[in-house]
């Protein structure tokens, strides 16, 4: 199958540091080539890939300091797509909405996970007009804002099997791994651990926008001599770091709509203490890879129950359901529905 797989230029394919759509991208273009596949990246240039590469953008716009318009690489690269759609048995977005006006009017076989936040009022009428584009869910709780939309599946995230190396032992620390926002909740994460008095590790990343929220709630809190704040780090630093903790903290305040950042705990064995939201109960078996609590109290009561947790059923739960075999497996079956679609609709269309 010849398939195109279309990223944001926000970050590189993987990412350098944090970074989750394009961490995924990653993931699903190594598998699929791995499994037989033919596949074309359209990317920043610095990213790393077995796929046939096509650069947008010289690097990351995250990393460029002499990119003002990210928007203009972003429309150039949808440009470069549409002119070489034919020769691709389908294109796979991973750029929200953003190529909805061009998709409708070419005859090009594709499809686009959406991969952020659908509980947005200003989304509602977009996806009303374009209620013809074939999206897919990375969590069934994610469509609930949008149940007009033109679900085709939902596809959960997975990750290499042998990415992250299983830890049986678990460590002294707490963990929170992710990004410093008003909706991720770093806040809640050291009020836990200063209830518990266990020492906690925050790596994380703070974007532009979350600066203020950043100097105003969090640094302060950072003075406790239980926190460390690691900064932001990649893929080589996770294993270490999540797989030497005695657990992740989850404290999310928003409709989370995967949270990656479990499974990758899972596989090294970490159990995973979760705010419910979003797909968090999706993706978490309750008892058995950690536990989902409803505020502060059972979140401090959860952390003394992690003891009862086996590390080796958490990672066996990841090897069962959120591997990137298993990911691109049901991407295929996408694909290959669509494919066929596409052809019964010619195949009508010359009766």
């Amino acid at each position: 199958m010849r398939i195109a797989q279309i990223a944001p230029l926000f970050e590189s394919v993987p990412p350098k540091y944090y970074g989750g759509t394009e961490r995924v991208v990653s993931y699903l273009t190594e598998e699929l080539i791995r499994q037989g596949h033919e596949v074309t990246l359209f990317a920043s240039g610095d990213s790393v890939t077995k796929a046939h590469l096509v650069a947008a953008c010289r690097r990351s716009l995250r990393l460029d300091k002499h990119c003002v318009d990210q928007m203009a690489h972003q429309i150039l690269m949808l440009e470069h797509v549409f002119q070489r759609a034919a020769e691709f048995d389908i294109v796979h977005f991973h750029v929200d909405y953003l190529h909805f006006p061009l998709s409708r009017r070419q005859s090009t076989t594709h499809v686009t996970t959406l991969h952020g936040r659908l509980d947005i009022p200003d989304l509602i009428p977009l996806y009303q007009e374009f209620r013809d584009m074939p999206v897919i869910s990375i969590s069934n709780g994610q469509r609930q804002p949008l149940p007009q939309a033109n679900w085709q599946a939902t596809v959960y995230h997975g990750v290499p099997a042998d990415l992250y190396r299983f830890h049986s032992e678990p460590g002294k620390y707490l963990a929170f791994l992710g990004r410093i926002s008003p909706e991720k909740r770093a806040d809640r994460a050291i009020e836990i651990a200063k209830r518990v008095q266990i020492p906690l590790k925050i790596a994380a990343k703070v974007d532009r926008i979350d600066k203020d929220y950043f100097e105003a709630v969090v640094q302060p809190l950072l003075r406790d001599p239980l926190v460390e704040f690691v900064g932001e780090i990649g893929d080589g630093e996770k294993e270490e770091f999540l797989g030497n903790a005695h657990a992740l903290l989850f404290p999310i305040d928003w409709p989370e709509p995967f949270g990656l950042v479990m499974i990758e705990a899972m596989a090294c064995g970490t159990p995973v203490i979760a705010y419910r939201g979003g797909a968090v109960s999706e993706i978490m078996e309750q008892g058995h890879t950690g536990f989902i609590v409803k505020g502060l109290e059972d979140a401090v009561q959860a952390v003394g129950r992690v003891p009862e947790l086996s590390r080796k059923r958490c990672r066996e739960v990841f090897e069962q359901r959120f591997t990137a075999t298993r990911m691109a497996d049901d991407y295929v079956q996408v694909y290959e529905r669509r494919i066929k679609s596409g052809q019964d609709k010619r195949l009508e269309g010359r009766a």
